[in-house]
This record gives structure tokens, sequence and C-alpha cells, in this order.
């Protein structure tokens, strides 16, 4: 595939990682994204500590693994890339990060852009987000992965054209989810602008008001989507990312038939169903 598909581990909250990749494998995605996140979480603290021995055992999961993900902090506020004064500490475990996902031989790693902090209007949390990623980049330069960020509901880069100008000030790649945009009312054609700048993807249905919904009750039109993504060039993986977690009221959905009908979606385009 020149888009080949992924699962992201923290879709099945209840698996271990080898669980999560063996599903992954069985439904004939074979690839898994993996993260900090519910019992298939990686030891956050160990991948910090000596990230080649962290990223050994992964070798072992049977699968390829496109993405990683990354949070500084232990929520999305905690040493965001918003926030004066924590630029120092990030970088010095982004270096971590990045070593731990060459040698794990993972091709992207995402974190997110940052809040609108305390004192902050969201101009003064792009300017501060921005130096940061400034930083951020030249530091991954060094590195075979891609950095990337994940603009996302409750950030401040909350609209397509925020995030627009956000890659026009630093070069950064992004780690491209439409339902971050549609649940806040952005169609998706004011979104595809985006798709050129895509390092990674994610897919799951959305519609004005919810950030996940299920696949016949969303409004993201998938087929325009793909076509979208592979005009631009786009050769990364599309990772499928329904959830169940209290995070925007996303805890009522089937998680694995709505990952079956992302991914015969994709298939069905492809031609392959």
């Amino acid at each position: 595939m020149s888009m080949p598909l992924s699962l992201t581990a923290w879709s099945l909250p209840a698996c271990t990682l080898q669980e999560a990749a063996d599903i992954s494998r069985a439904l004939g995605i074979g690839a898994l994204d993996v993260g900090l996140f519910y019992r298939s979480a990686l030891d956050k603290a160990q991948l910090l500590a000596d990230p080649e021995a962290a990223a050994a055992p992964l070798s072992q999961l049977g699968v390829r693994l496109p993405n990683y993900y990354h949070l500084f902090g232990d929520g999305l506020a905690e040493r965001n890339l918003a926030l004066p004064g924590t630029l120092e500490q990030n970088l010095a475990d982004l270096r971590q990060v990045l070593r731990f996902a060459d040698a794990a031989g993972i091709a992207t790693v995402f974190i997110l852009p940052g809040v609108v902090n305390p004192g902050q209007s969201r101009s003064d949390a792009f300017r501060v987000s921005a130096a940061s990623l400034a930083a951020m980049m030249e530091l991954a330069s060094d590195f075979r992965t891609t950095l990337c960020i994940e603009p996302h509901v409750h950030s401040f880069a909350e609209s397509p054209q925020i995030v627009g100008d956000l890659v026009d000030a630093t070069g950064v790649r992004l780690a491209l989810d439409y339902a971050h945009f549609v649940c806040l009312g952005y169609r998706q054609d004011e979104i595809d602008p985006l798709a050129p700048h895509a390092a990674h993807v994610h897919l799951r249905q959305a519609r004005m008001g919810e950030l996940q919904s299920k696949y016949d009750q969303g409004t993201l039109n998938f087929p325009a989507m793909f076509g979208t993504l592979r005009d631009t060039g786009y050769q990364g993986a599309l990772s499928i990312e329904p959830v169940h977690q209290a995070y925007m009221n996303t805890l009522f959905d089937d998680v694995l038939t709505e990952i079956i009908a992302l991914r015969d979606a994709y298939l069905t385009w492809q031609g392959d169903k």
C-alpha cells in the first residue's frame, strides 16, 4: 500500500501491547502506533533513561511501528510547548525520545502543540510554542524519525488557519486528525489544505460537536479524504484511532466494529474489497 494502515494501541485500552499487536495482525493491518496510555503503555521512565533498551523488545511484536505519541508531562497542560520555562527540560527529553524512535525503527513521533496557559492569549501561546518547535525541529534534524504535532481540541491550535500559520512559522509536519476540526464545526474542505503537511494521519469518524461518532453517523467523507491525501503525495500511515476513554465523551462506541469499518472503507476505496 502506498498509504499503509496502522492501528493505535490506545484504541484497545484493556489489551497488552502484544495483544494489541496481535489484533492488528489478525485484522490484516500489521502495524501499531505506540504510546504511554492504558495497558499497552510503554515505560516512559525507561524510555527516557535508556532509549535503546526500551526499544529492543518492540522488535518482537511482529508488526511495523509507524508512530510513537509522546507527552512531556502527565497531561495536556503539564510541560506543554506553549508554557514558558519548559523548553530546556523538554529538549532533553526529546533527544532521548528521538534516540528511542530511531532505535525502534519508528518513522514518526508526534507531540502536542500546547494549550493556552494561565495569563496567556491564543497569540501568546502561539509565540511560545513556535519558539519551542523551532528548537525541537533543529534537534530532530539529526535523527531519522520525523517529528510532528497533532493539532487538537483544547489546544491553542484549534483552527486550520492557526495550524497553517504554525506550519509556515516553523516548518513542522502534522499528525493530522480531521476529527479534531470537524467536531469544532470546520468543513472537510477547510481542513484539506493541511493535508500536504501531514507526516502521519489518524482516522476516526466525527461530526460537529462530537470528536468521535459511529462510522455511519458522522460527516467525514473518507473516500474524499483518501483521495486528497494521495493527490498530495502522502505515503505515510493511515492510523485507525477510535477510542474508549473519558476525553471528549468517547466512551460509547464498539471500538472493534469501528476499527473494522474504517479498515474496510480504505480497502474498498483502494479496490481491495
